[in-house]
């Protein structure tokens, strides 16, 4: 895993705002995972992700649909939750690996909770992970991690 940078946000607007940045730099075919205890933040910076791909569907934690798609952006966002989930065989029962097939991809994917489903994510991608300072305050790391062919 190789380190891009981090960052010390103060409110849920600044961690949103990085969302939003990060948005403008990523590709069709992406993967990103959200790692960060309950209420650290993630489905926060999705909102901001969602807003810098010109996405204006309305952003909810995916924890008992286990998936959400925006689809009115730049590209369509698939937002992962899988909290609930208590294998790498139950996410493939339900066809998730066809999300992380960067060849056929057609958006972005998007996964909070992926220590859940160790395995599932086999191609290089992107870690957001959000760690809770305090009741505001938020240290976010982006690194890529790099997936042996």
């Amino acid at each position: 895993m190789k380190e891009i940078f981090s960052v010390i946000t103060k409110d849920e607007s600044q961690t949103m705002l990085i969302g939003e940045k990060i948005a403008g730099t990523i590709e069709k075919g992406s993967v990103i995972t959200l790692v960060g205890d309950l209420g650290a933040g993630k489905t926060h910076f999705v909102k901001g992700f969602a807003k810098g791909m010109n996405c204006t569907n309305l952003v909810t934690s995916p924890t008992f649909t286990l998936l959400n798609v925006y689809d009115n952006g730049k590209m369509p966002i698939y937002h992962f939750d899988m909290y609930r989930l208590s294998s790498l065989e139950e996410a493939e029962e339900l066809g998730f690996n066809e999300y992380f097939d960067l060849s056929t991809l057609d958006g972005v994917s998007i996964v909070e909770w992926p220590q859940q489903v160790e395995g599932l994510i086999n191609v290089t991608h992107y870690q957001v992970e959000i760690q809770k300072i305090d009741e505001s305050q938020r240290k976010i790391t982006v690194s890529i991690v790099e997936v042996a062919k």
